[in-house]
């Protein structure tokens, strides 16, 4: 528990509390309660007690443990102390029905309106601030692009720079529409004639073997081939991945998710979508170049090995922008 602290005093001068602020909601003990609703502590811990016996409130979120330093005689004494938040005080300032209870929560929710409203306006301040310098970057390139492309700069040195500019406005809108919620499937190849089987798949992993050692490319399961055949299922007559560049994703996706293999399934993964792309001719641009440079595909390999679930959606989305014929 952070030890952000706002200051209370009833409105009567008798109460007077430092009160704990974290996950904008307020946080006080069994004894501070006390204090504050002019009880004893029994009788709030009966009250907290009812709380969550008649299913009001759920201990798991609304109490928080925290190391404290008290006096305890002569001494200081560190302990575990248990904390309640302002769903907690609240009902059982109602319980208590005192005129204490009635200021803290006039007062608690003042202070708490404050806060929110104040971070929500930082929020949207810096949200804000995002999308402009966005915008102005993105302005800049598309500017800077133009200019050289007017200039007709033949050399090297202009093809590169022009060429890290192209590449760098594209990776702006999609952050953008990232960003927005906005990303989508778009601009791809359309369907193709060329069909990845098992067998075939399965000899690329054998081929591989000769340059990894140990437990590399042993199936454990049925999960290999699994992710092979997802990536043509189809319903209602239709295909579910349409695309080369959405079935390309989405193999690299089930593959390094399912974990089929004992050791190597990024690599595999990653292997096969390679293969998957040069076989369906998109793995380079028209001018000879990768659509994919090599640490890209290992950040996207490794982003998708860390993803959760609900995440999948997003990350294929991602991966077909970068490999389609925008990019």
């Amino acid at each position: 528990m952070t030890d952000k602290v706002v200051i209370y005093q009833s409105a009567d001068g008798q109460a007077f509390l430092d009160v704990r602020l974290e996950q904008e909601t307020v946080w006080l003990s069994q004894k501070q309660m006390a204090e504050l609703l002019d009880k004893d502590t029994d009788t709030i811990g009966l009250h907290i007690r009812n709380i969550y016996k008649e299913g009001e409130l759920e201990p798991d979120a609304t109490t928080e443990e925290s190391s404290v330093v008290q006096n305890e005689g002569n001494r200081k004494v560190r302990r575990k102390l248990k904390f309640y938040n302002l769903d907690v005080i609240i009902s059982v300032g109602y319980r208590v029905k005192s005129q204490r209870g009635t200021q803290f929560r006039q007062w608690a929710t003042k202070v708490l309106r404050e806060h929110l409203v104040q971070g929500f306006t930082i929020n949207q301040q810096r949200l804000e601030e995002q999308s402009q310098k966005l915008a102005e970057m993105q302005q800049a390139v598309e500017l800077l692009s133009r200019t050289l492309e007017q200039q007709q700069l033949v050399n090297d040195l202009g093809k590169d720079v022009l060429k890290v500019i192209a590449d760098y406005a594209y990776a702006l809108d999609l952050l953008d529409r990232y960003d927005h919620g906005t990303l989508s499937i778009e601009k791809t190849s359309g369907t193709t004639d060329f069909v990845l089987d098992y067998k075939s798949a399965n000899e690329i992993v054998l081929s591989m073997k000769g340059n990894f050692e140990g437990l590399f490319g042993i199936e454990k399961d049925q999960g290999f081939k699994s992710a092979i055949g997802t990536i043509y299922q189809t319903f209602d007559g239709k295909e579910l991945y349409p695309s080369a560049e959405e079935k390309a994703a989405n193999l690299l996706y089930f593959i390094v998710k399912n974990h089929a293999f004992s050791d190597g399934n990024k690599r595999i993964a990653a292997a096969l979508f390679i293969y998957f792309l040069n076989s369906n001719n998109i793995l380079y641009r028209a001018d000879g170049s990768k659509r994919l440079a090599d640490n890209t595909l290992v950040a996207l390999t490794l982003l998708i090995a860390e993803s959760k679930p609900e995440e999948k959606d997003t990350i294929v989305k991602v991966v077909v922008n970068l490999i389609n014929r925008c990019n």
